[in-house]
């Protein structure tokens, strides 16, 4: 646990904290607007919640060449929840325009 500080630890653990209370957030506010694509949204966000979940858990083991693996998971992961978030908020869109009776982009 030596390779981050303190307060380097604080905000890498509170971030996680924070997007897990975004993801059931955002769930909640679909639900209440009863729209269905909130909830894409909210899973489009996990990939994203794992990958930080891998960076610290790399660095809990301070950063192990063994654990190298790990990095090349997270970026994945990291690649796999940007292109996921997109397509997400792409279709939290197109539902709302279908919904609201705009048919042009």
């Amino acid at each position: 646990m030596h390779a981050l500080s303190l307060p380097t630890w604080w905000i890498h653990i509170t971030s996680v904290l924070e997007w897990m209370l975004a993801i059931l957030a955002v769930q909640a506010f679909g639900r209440r607007r009863r729209e269905g694509g909130w909830r894409w949204l909210a899973l489009a966000m996990v990939p994203a919640l794992v990958s930080a979940m891998a960076a610290c858990t790399w660095h809990l083991f301070d950063n192990s060449e063994a654990l190298k693996g790990l990095v090349v998971f997270q970026a994945a992961l990291t690649t796999l929840g940007n292109g996921a978030l997109a397509l997400a908020t792409w279709n939290l869109l197109r539902l709302q325009r279908l919904a609201g009776g705009q048919d042009t982009p």
